[in-house]
């Protein structure tokens, strides 16, 4: 299935009968160098690309699935920032589901052993852009939770793309890149906790590349309404700025929104108050 956003974009959403939505935090700077960074954590419903939950924290607020209030039968996905194993039983506690790009640090797997799953080993198996599952577990306390991993290759010039990002994240952290990190850059690995019935592998992998709809919406709120510097160095007047372009944001949403249905007749059919013409 296809759908086009109000604002262009095309892409491909797998048939899934739940609420998706997509997840992600962007920062807001201060002018000057010694200003309090803010960080804006941000949930929109898919396919309308519309905000459902958004909360305003200092530079300390970390990203996590925790942040977001869950409902029976969401569907969120997310990038690897949210791949921590509190925050994805956070959700599923909540009676929802994840699709989150794991890393091959922060989110230890098991294998059905109960052995730990050595993600590379398995990577390599794959084959050209032919996508590949495994059954994995992982430990949250005492819980074992179950979950699948779905991974494709990235193409040649994806893979390279994405090794320079990693060296450029590595120099500007003043880091040593490790091989791994490198040869991990070569592959897209995404964890779900939804059935395989429910959602076979490609329509995960599928699935997960609708989450870009979430950076795009941030491109917007900074490009069009010029929210990544706030010109206020006090906390106070800084976080009522960012709350007043949050609001403009949304009144645009609802407007956008409500032009789709609108009418020049200036009611509602059924209203029997209104004479007829």
């Amino acid at each position: 299935m296809y759908w086009t956003s109000r604002f262009g974009e095309r892409q491909q959403v797998p048939q899934v009968m739940r609420r998706i939505r997509a997840i992600d935090a962007t920062t807001v700077e201060e002018p000057g160098a010694t200003g309090t960074d803010w960080r804006l954590h941000y949930s929109i419903l898919l396919p309308e690309v519309v905000c459902d939950f958004y909360e305003v924290t200092d530079i300390s607020g970390g990203e996590s699935y925790k942040r977001f209030p869950v409902q029976k039968g969401d569907l969120i996905l997310a990038d690897r920032g949210y791949a921590h194993r509190e925050g994805v039983a956070h959700v599923m506690r909540a009676g929802g589901d994840v699709v989150v790009r794991i890393n091959s640090t922060n989110f230890p797997l098991l294998g059905d052993s109960g052995s730990p799953f050595a993600l590379l080993p398995h990577l390599r198996r794959l084959k050209k852009q032919a996508p590949g599952e495994w059954s994995v577990f992982f430990r949250v306390g005492t819980e074992l939770l179950s979950a699948r991993l779905c991974a494709v290759r990235k193409s040649k010039t994806a893979a390279e793309e994405a090794k320079k990002r990693a060296h450029r994240e590595a120099s500007r952290k003043g880091q040593q890149i490790r091989g791994e990190t490198l040869e991990c850059a070569e592959y897209v690995a995404v964890l779900t906790t939804l059935s395989k019935e429910e959602l076979p592998t490609i329509g995960v992998l599928n699935l997960y590349r609708v989450r870009w709809q979430i950076e795009l919406v941030f491109k917007r709120l900074k490009s069009l309404l010029r929210l990544g510097h706030v010109p206020k160095k006090n906390d106070s007047s800084a976080r009522a700025w960012i709350q007043a372009k949050l609001l403009i944001a949304l009144l645009i949403e609802r407007l956008s929104t409500e032009a789709c249905f609108f009418s020049p007749w200036g009611f509602e059919i059924g209203n029997d108050s209104l004479p007829m013409a």
